[in-house]
């Protein structure tokens, strides 16, 4: 959603954000998973930087449906928080979804039942077709 327009709207689930706090926050195991992916950060912050969307927020355009686990230890709440918060005031339609005892790959049956009846409704609503068996998704803008 950050580097093409390609996309009429996107699902967003349990996302890495931001690639140096990643670094920070992320769970000890996965900590030095970077290195491999982008290169050491102290070698290069600058694509760090430059491959986070959190930094690329402004060029985010479409409705999106965010999902995230609150006990995610591998990318934290806190990272889909600081998109919501850089988005905020830009009338970019959206909805933000967060389970509490749920980590990095929902696995509660009503967790799951929920995110697909969001994602659902997201696209029913982007895409122009009626689904009266699915909850209404309340995007916020």
């Amino acid at each position: 959603l950050v580097r093409t327009d390609v996309y009429a709207c996107g699902t967003i689930i349990y996302p890495v954000l931001d690639l140096t706090g990643f670094v920070d926050e992320t769970h000890d195991f996965e900590s030095r998973y970077l290195d491999g992916l982008v290169g050491p950060l102290d070698e290069v912050p600058e694509l760090y930087a430059e491959r986070s969307p959190i930094t690329h927020v402004e060029r985010i355009t479409a409705p999106f449906l965010l999902l995230q686990g609150l006990d995610d230890v591998i990318c934290p709440p806190a990272q889909a928080e600081r998109l919501l918060t850089r988005v905020a005031g830009r009338g970019v339609p959206h909805a933000y979804l967060a389970f509490p005892g749920e980590g990095h790959g929902f696995r509660h049956a009503d967790t799951m039942i929920r995110v697909l009846e969001a994602e659902l409704a997201l696209y029913a609503r982007v895409f122009g077709f009626d689904r009266p068996d699915v909850p209404e998704l309340e995007l916020r803008g």
